[in-house]
């Protein structure tokens, strides 16, 4: 069912240089006289890997900087060893439903047994996170819930790249609104009895799903001559719920929810059979709930033909005529439905063909394609491959680390951080080829890619809601809600994706920067591709975080368009992936929003866009890293000039839609950005459903044990403020004690009441500023003495600046360390009027001095401190 892509072992196994070790240490004590060659656990001969399926390619599971290899020997990732002692375990194991991918650079300092008792100079291979459960493959089959029948059949579509680009449909004036029809005055061909709607929730899951047989839906064939489509969609990512024929080659066609829900329609991907070449077909969704679409710019669905795929090698392509969006004439009562229509030919008799809203890529796309790279003895080098966490369902949530191995630690720990993931909504497949281009191209041997992966360390989860991928919802998880409204959620078991990728960041900002982090989406009411981002508080760092937007829109002028970037952070939004992890701290942080359409930009405008369109966009990805990390800021500082004529111009006219005149020379920078940027509404967001009742007590339970932990445990200092604050306050303690300046003007009392203190504290800096005065001596004080009006705050603040005076004499480090902020080495700023070669239209490519950077842990990065 998951066929693995073999690759040829190498007919040299280099030896594993700890297992050497043992061998030489064990020899050397008298517990081993056999040689390598003969150990049972030595490497399987190559004949025997392809007839044992068991002794399956590594991928690894981790990483781990402890262990080093053999400085003298290659850097070579080794085969993993068949152990003759562990065979019976592994096939045990295998059916038990797990099965280990490991690798033997990360191994443990154990030693086997055989089954004689005999120690065996071989190290334990490492257990991995969660145990994969294979059936006919080395990978997991899909976990359904048990409520879903699925069908055995195998689903799979070739990639092809049209030879013409795919223009946009031109409406002809013939498109009119269908009028319809129902099941009343309509055949039922199709339909799905057993779907968990709303009021239910998810339980259980199994692979294969609902148990029993698997009944036939489709309406049964009368003969050869009965022209009756045959649909199905119980397919991983299928998701149609009933066609109703309503004319001889006319038929409505209603989508299935996201399962536990009563909404979120959008995705569609099923299958018809039995066509016939010379008809016009006309097919109409009759129960979508986004007011705006693409299909009324221009979009067209996609079509796959079977037979074309098996004798023409054409796969995906735009087809549909007399296409048309608009408002249906019925509705459930409680919410307006809209109704997408067109035609078609197909392009055979008696063909298989598939329709979606998008190009699908499935959970079982993306396990066959980790495979690969495990399967790959180059690229499991410097990608690691582990299990992040179990869905809901059960289903593995991968995580790559994609890094090159570090020579020294100081070039490890020097290592920035870029966190990339995809698919956290399941109907958005858009965001799968983009991650799957960048991939492509950060693991192949491209110098470019070499230089990235010197420099950085690489964290993707490349599906984020496998379960939703796998049923075919459009943007929810089982637990029936949108997982990206979700990333503060206390709930591990309820949104284990999200809780487990927002733990993995945080523990990953313990160690080490992130620079960059991005989530891939879809959209479908704008064309082209653009970043919804934060926007930075701090006026030192104003504008910094567009400049990665801005440099993509160069690299890729004719897909990506700055001008639909949008920056406002909206309350409506703090749970999204973004907002959460900005405000974790990482400030260039991004969601990526692709089109379902096409571009309207340069070279490619007015047509649709290809999976080859989008994969070269994760490549681009790549190329506008290296170039904000440039050693040369000239490039950085060049986006920063044109970013701030642009935020003028938009400013001007604002102003000069409110009828006012503004004169902006020296204030423009001191304006809101809030005011100034439009909301995200037009975005496929969704507002927060809350949580499903059968949780909301589980909320609550964990926010009681929270707040009264957070009562018991005593909160900590935690900002430089705070810490100066109490070391001014107990200098003056002591200034108090060492001096009689409280009690000669009758301020004893004072000391006896913390709280005056703690009032004036707050004051402290101003009250300097206006009590600037000279040191009081003696006869001073006692004139002040008679001045009973004297206000206890100037004593404070004279006392304050004492202490602060004789701390800037005796411990100027101190006082350096404690008050001076972070800055930044103005040395290395070139010139301001130094430009860069580039210009508006082009961005160049090719990037001067890149293989020859080597010097890593003195990388300048342009971020923020």
């Amino acid at each position: 069912m998951f066929p693995a892509l073999e690759t040829e072992l190498k007919q040299e196994t280099l030896p594993d240089p700890y297992e050497d070790f043992m061998c030489r240490h064990l020899r050397y004590y008298g517990y081993f006289k056999a040689q390598r060659g003969s150990l049972p656990n030595s490497a399987t001969p190559q004949h025997l890997w392809k007839n044992n399926p068991q002794c399956l390619l590594s991928g690894s599971v981790g990483e781990r900087h402890d262990l080093t290899p053999d400085p003298l020997q290659k850097e070579k990732l080794l085969w993993p060893t068949c152990l003759s002692s562990t065979v019976r375990r592994q096939i045990e194991a295998v059916s038990r439903g797990s099965l280990l991918l490991s690798s033997p650079l990360l191994k443990s300092r154990q030693l086997l047994h055989n089954d004689f008792g005999e120690v065996n100079p071989h190290l334990r291979e490492p257990r991995d996170l969660f145990a994969f459960l294979p059936s006919s493959g080395p990978l997991q089959a899909p976990r359904w819930p048990i409520e879903c029948e699925v069908i055995k059949e195998n689903i799979h579509h070739i990639e092809w790249i049209p030879p013409q680009p795919e223009y946009f449909y031109q409406p002809t004036g013939n498109e009119k609104p269908p009028e319809i029809v129902g099941e009343e005055e309509g055949t039922v061909v199709y339909q799905l009895d057993s779907v968990p709607t709303e009021g239910s929730y998810f339980t259980s899951s199994r692979v294969g799903g609902k148990r029993g047989i698997i009944k036939d839906l489709a309406v049964t064939l009368q003969g050869p001559e009965d022209n009756a489509l045959l649909f199905e969609s119980r397919f991983e990512s299928g998701n149609l719920q009933k066609a109703v024929r309503v004319d001889t080659y006319e038929y409505e066609l209603t989508l299935r929810t996201d399962l536990y829900t009563n909404k979120y329609t959008q995705w569609f991907y099923f299958r018809v059979q039995n066509t016939r070449k010379d008809a016009t077909y006309r097919f109409t969704i009759v129960n979508l709930l986004k007011p705006k679409s693409l299909y009324t710019l221009g979009m067209k669905p996609l079509m796959y033909s079977q037979l074309d795929a098996d004798t023409h090698n054409i796969g995906w392509r735009r087809e549909g005529s007399e296409i048309k969006y608009c408002k249906s004439s019925t509705g459930d009562g409680q919410q307006p439905f809209y109704c997408l229509t067109w035609t078609i030919q197909f392009p055979h008799d008696q063909d298989t063909c598939f329709f979606a809203h998008f190009y699908p890529y499935t959970y079982t796309d993306l396990q066959c394609y980790l495979l690969s790279v495990a399967n790959n003895p180059v690229q499991a080098q410097f990608c690691k491959l582990r299990t992040l966490c179990r869905s809901l369902a059960g289903n593995v949530v991968y995580l790559l680390t994609i890094t090159n191995p570090s020579r020294t630690p100081q070039e490890a720990a020097a290592k920035k951080a870029v966190v990339l993931s995809a698919r956290v909504h399941p109907g958005e497949s858009n965001g799968s080829w983009i991650m799957k281009g960048f991939l492509d191209f950060i693991l192949s041997d491209s110098p470019d890619a070499q230089l990235l992966r010197n420099i950085f360390v690489f964290k993707v989860v490349p599906m984020l809601n496998p379960d939703g991928v796998i049923v075919g919802n459009s943007r929810c998880s089982l637990a029936g809600r949108d997982l990206n409204r979700h990333y503060k959620t206390i709930l591990k078991d309820s949104f284990p994706c999200i809780w487990y990728t927002r733990n993995m960041i945080k523990r990953l900002l313990e160690e080490r920067e992130v620079l960059l982090y991005c989530d891939f989406h879809g959209h479908s009411r704008k064309n082209n591709i653009f970043l919804y981002g934060c926007n930075n508080n701090d006026r030192k760092y104003w504008l910094h975080e567009r400049v990665f937007p801005l440099m993509l829109s160069k690299n890729a002028p004719d897909k990506f368009s700055f001008h639909s970037c949008n920056f406002k952070v909206q309350r409506c939004k703090e749970g999204t992936g973004r907002v959460v992890m900005w405000r974790m701290g990482i400030l260039n942080s991004y969601t990526m929003e692709s089109t379902f359409g096409g571009s309207t930009l340069g070279n490619k405008r007015d047509t649709h866009f290809t999976t080859e369109d989008l994969k070269s966009l994760g490549h681009q990805v790549c190329d506008t890293l290296l170039d904000f990390c440039d050693p040369d800021r000239a490039k950085f500082m060049q986006c920063l000039e044109e970013l701030k004529e642009l935020l003028q111009q938009e400013i001007h006219k604002k102003f000069n839609e409110l009828g006012q005149d503004m004169e902006l020379e020296g204030n423009w920078s001191d304006i809101s950005l809030s005011d100034i940027e439009s909301s995200t509404s037009g975005s496929d967001s969704s507002l927060s459903d809350g949580l499903p009742a059968h949780l909301l007590n589980i909320a609550r339970e964990l926010n009681k044990k929270k707040r009264l932990y957070k009562k018991k445990k005593k909160k900590p200092l935690q900002t430089r403020k705070q810490r100066n604050e109490q070391y001014q306050k107990n200098s003056l303690m002591r200034e108090f004690k060492l001096t009689d300046v409280a009690e000669r003007a009758g301020f004893a009392s004072t000391l006896q009441k913390p709280h005056a203190f703690s009032r004036n504290s707050k004051n402290t800096s101003s009250s300097m500023v206006r009590n600037e005065k000279p040191r009081l001596n003696e006869s001073q004080l006692n004139a002040r003495d008679k001045d009973t009006s004297l206000d206890p705050s100037n004593v404070t603040a004279l006392i304050l600046s004492q202490s602060k005076e004789r701390t800037q004499r005796e411990k100027p480090g101190f006082t350096a360390s404690c008050s001076a902020k972070r800055s930044t080495n103005r040395s290395q700023e070139p010139a301001r009027d130094m430009k860069p070669s580039w210009s508006r239209n082009r961005y160049p490519v090719a990037k001067r001095g890149r293989a020859t950077l080597t010097v890593y842990p003195s990388l300048h990065v342009y971020t923020y401190p």
